[in-house]
């Protein structure tokens, strides 16, 4: 058949000489006609041949799209669908394979990839295909892409429908090579499509285009009449007629082709097929221009061409339903899936695509299921002295290993919880270069896997992105982590100053606020009424900090305070003391019966800058770790996790290490035995944690990764726990360090400090009350005193001392000094007196006794003038005076405030 069209196509450009070329219409036709209309500057327009390897030719043109066009929507419907790995299936052509570098890298960017080419021969048996539809069916892989001609597929979809591979489970797309002549496609190949989705470019329906398809109908029953209505015209018929248009209307932009062809002179050319006797035409390239730049709405659509090819819009995606299809949805390169097609009048389309049915009428395909003829999976255990973790150990008796460890538990339980069954073996894996069977590194197992040499590999794996390069990690199921265990010491400074740790500073400067306040109170309220309280300064700070100090440990027998606002200042602060004491006692007590310790070394640096050595678990990535902080090669030391307590014993400076560095999980395991004289300090260096491996993309990461979140929030990550680690040890190392007690906090005890000045204030606030009503009522008192003392003294019937009472159980004690003879009482208080109005009396005795005074102190001139002309205020020599003191008396007549006026 390409024969035909290559001779045909000789014919035309050395017999007719004509200036453009339709056809022909498969892409492996194509590229001997497409290489002769460069040859003679001919413009060879293809309307079907699709493969990208007809592209970057001068005087081609492809006026279909490029198969290249539909891979971005293909893409997008595998993710769409969260499927992680295709297996294309194509024939053994240049137009089979053209497509597949660029699908590989569309399914990178969606994170999907081929796991397996699935290749057909060009002209294939049955048996071939059935061949390789049941290598198919032993992988896991379930979704599949048909790039194909249309007979080919025809054939590979009955075969499969056969094999059961149309069925619940599989997913089948078909590209436009299948969906752009579906139409044509006879119904027992349909009956067996049931359930495929496939993809194909839309043709926007028009007026233009109704028109064609009537008129093609109507030519139809003309040239064919009694013949069945034909179906409807596919695509490849409206891009060929709108080739036609677009080389009559360049022809037209072109004008005259009057220049004709080149022929070479050869002498022995008698052939037609002798290609040396072809011209070349001199207006070719005026012509290619043309069609290049033309540029109409043609019944498929807008007519454009970049780079000489079409350029895609819109791809519909249809679902094989009965006889026929439905739509499921578009894709367009701006927008991508929409449930339909976007016009810019109408309302946004929504995202997705819709209702799809599956093969065998079931949900969605997950794309892959565990083949029931399938291998037992191969995972891979490392070998290794005993730990908990893992542990592959040598049966003695049977000669095979039996793999133990808390790793491998896990592993088992994600798998009872995955959603099927998966069969596996495990396979410890030894490094045949050691003698002593111990396995090869952690990162080299890796490559394994990678290499597919192993399914998966269980162990103590930790996550770090140099691995997971080229492997893929399910989630982690340990803790994440890099720290750093040490010895600890006793620490004897610590232990001189134990006394002051159970309460934290705050709540010392809180219970040294209280106490002055306190003294302060009973000082003030005290100290006018009481002897003890006065004094000088220093004797009235030192006699209330005592008395402070006294109130803690008894109750004083003369009670030295008797203001009950003093009395209530002084319960409070006995209660808080009280209570304050219980606490200390039993923090101290705490403290005093735990060992005091303080780790050796604080952090990596002071490591490093002490020159210590560091140890790390032998064959772990810890190693790379340290070398990137910095830590001199030479001063790493590797040991396994037994060797780790012996280790630290020794020291830096003894054969030993002064910190060991390993993942958290493992530090876990060690404090459980030695966290008595071993803590972990410094900061968690963060890595992923343990997980699983898996070649990369494999479908069954997803899958384990949500079955670890099923064990590891549930009860039964516990019981694994215990079963290898045992209940956790009541050893808080880190407790111990510093403070092993509870330390009592400002924070703790605020709300009791709180309450004792929220008391204090309303008992301030009611003294303060009390105490300016009471203060006018004294000061009338001590001027009848004074003026009763003064009456008696004048007329001789009094003492010189007279005690009044002023409230509470403090007296006046007022004492009238003076040489004065007694003076006659005036009228006015001989009348007062005889009336029985005492106090009458006295206030006119009173004034009758200061005038006197006066008059008598006076001489020729009152003390105001003396006190002008600078002469002496006392009175003149022989003149008698009298003087009046006032003192604070107790119930004994003993003096005891610090008021004394004269």
């Amino acid at each position: 058949m390409p024969c035909f069209f290559s001779t045909a196509a000789i014919h035309l450009l050395k017999d007719i000489k004509v200036q453009a070329i339709i056809g022909p219409e498969t892409s492996t036709q194509a590229r001997f006609i497409i290489d002769l209309g460069n040859r003679t500057n001919v413009p060879i327009l293809s309307y079907s041949a699709t493969s990208p390897y007809l592209s970057a030719k001068q005087y081609f043109v492809r006026t279909a799209l490029n198969d290249v066009s539909q891979v971005p929507a293909i893409a997008s419907l595998i993710q769409y669908f969260s499927w992680r790995q295709v297996v294309p299936i194509h024939e053994d052509s240049d137009f089979g394979r053209g497509i597949i570098p660029y699908l590989e890298d569309a399914l990178l960017n969606v994170e999907a990839h081929i796991p397996y080419q699935s290749i057909i021969p060009s002209v294939p048996t049955d048996d071939q295909i059935e061949a390789e539809l049941n290598k198919l069916m032993t992988m896991q892989t379930r979704v599949f892409v048909v790039h194909m001609s249309p007979k080919i597929a025809a054939r590979l979809f009955m075969l499969a429908h056969d094999a059961g591979m149309l069925a619940e489970g599989y997913a089948w797309i078909v590209t436009d090579s299948v969906g752009n002549v579906f139409s044509t496609l006879d119904q027992n190949t349909i009956s067996s499509m049931q359930g495929v989705l496939g993809v194909r470019p839309y043709v926007v329906q028009s007026d233009k285009l109704l028109n064609f398809d009537a008129r093609f109908h109507s030519r139809y029953r003309q040239q064919n009449p009694g013949a069945p209505d034909p179906a409807k015209p596919i695509i490849f018929q409206y891009w060929a007629y709108d080739t036609a248009w677009a080389i009559a209307m360049a022809l037209k932009k072109a004008g005259p082709l009057t220049l004709g062809f080149q022929i070479p002179s050869l002498k022995n050319s008698n052939s037609s097929n002798d290609l040396s006797m072809l011209g070349v035409s001199q207006d070719g390239a005026r012509l290619i221009d043309a069609i290049r730049g033309t540029r109409f709405q043609g019944i498929s659509g807008e007519f454009v061409l970049v780079d000489g090819q079409r350029q895609a819009s819109v791809f519909e995606i249809f679902n094989v339903i009965g006889n026929s299809y439905q739509s499921a949805g578009f894709w367009t390169p701006k927008f991508g899936l929409r449930k339909n097609l976007i016009i810019s009048s109408g309302p946004p389309a929504k995202v997705g695509l819709n209702t799809v049915i599956w093969p065998g009428g079931s949900g969605q395909p997950r794309g892959w299921e565990w083949p029931v003829a399938g291998k037992k999976l191969k995972i891979a255990v490392p070998v290794k002295p005993y730990n908990r973790f893992v542990n592959a150990g040598k049966n003695t008796a049977t000669g095979n290993y039996d793999v133990t460890g808390y790793c491998i538990d896990i592993f088992d339980a994600v798998m009872q919880e995955m959603p099927y069954a998966v069969p596996y073996d495990y396979v410890p894996v030894t490094d045949p270069n050691m003698v002593t069977s111990m396995t090869m590194s952690y990162s080299e197992m890796c490559r394994q896997v990678s290499l597919k040499k192993y399914d998966a590999m269980v162990g103590d794996t930790t996550i770090i992105i140099n691995r997971s390069l080229y492997v893929d990690f399910t989630l982690p199921y340990t803790e994440s982590g890099v720290q750093m265990v040490v010895p600890m010491k006793e620490n004897w400074s610590k232990n001189l100053w134990v006394f002051l740790k159970p309460i934290d500073p705050n709540l010392w400067a809180a219970i040294l606020a209280v106490f002055l306040f306190t003294g302060f109170v009973i000082w003030l309220v005290e100290r006018k009424d009481s002897r003890y309280f006065g004094g000088s300064t220093g004797k009235q700070l030192v006699n209330t900090a005592y008395f402070n100090f006294q109130a803690l440990i008894s109750v004083p027998k003369d009670p030295k305070v008797k203001k009950w606002l003093s009395k209530f200042a002084l319960i409070n602060w006995i209660l808080l003391a009280w209570l304050l004491e219980k606490l200390y006692s039993a923090s101290l007590t705490s403290m005093m019966t735990v060992r005091q310790l303080q780790p050796t070394v604080a952090d990596l640096n002071q490591l490093i800058k002490n020159g210590d050595y560091i140890g790390y678990q032998s064959g772990s990535f810890v190693r790379d770790l340290l070398k990137s902080l910095k830590v001199d090669e030479h001063k790493m030391r590797d040991y396994s996790p037994d060797q780790y307590a012996d280790a630290l014993k020794k020291g830096s400076w003894n054969g030993g290490v002064a910190a060991m560095f390993d993942e958290i999980p493992y530090l876990k395991v060690f404090m459980s035995t030695y966290c008595r004289n071993h803590t972990v300090v410094g900061r968690v260096y963060k890595t992923g944690g343990f997980g699983f491996v898996f070649p990369k993309g494999s479908p069954l990461v997803a899958d384990v990764s949500r079955a670890i979140l099923k064990v590891t929030e549930g009860d039964r990550i516990v019981s694994i726990e215990r079963k290898w680690f045992g209940d956790e040890v009541a050893c808080n190392s880190q407790a111990n360090i510093i403070e092993p007690g509870s330390v009592i906090t400002w924070s703790s005890l605020r709300g009791v400090f709180f309450i004792t000045i929220g008391l204090w204030i309303a008992a301030g606030l009611i003294y303060a009350t009390i105490w300016f009503f009471q203060r006018g009522q004294d000061g009338e008192q001590i001027q009848q005193a004074v003026a009763e003392l003064a009456i008696e003294r004048v007329h001789g019937d009094g003492d010189e001392n007279i005690i009044w009472r002023i409230g509470g159980d403090s007296h006046l004690l007022i004492r009238l000094h003076s040489h004065l003879p007694p003076l006659p009482l005036p009228p006015s208080a001989q009348e007062a007196r005889r009336s029985g109005s005492e106090a009458e009396s006295a206030r006119i005795s009173g004034d009758s006794a200061l005038e006197e005074g006066r008059a008598r102190t006076s001489g020729d001139s009152s003390l105001e003038e003396r006190r002008d002309r600078g002469e002496p205020m006392t009175p003149p020599a022989g003149e008698p005076n009298c003087a009046l003191s006032l003192l604070r008396v107790d119930s004994q007549n003993q003096e005891i405030g610090g008021l004394r006026e004269r």
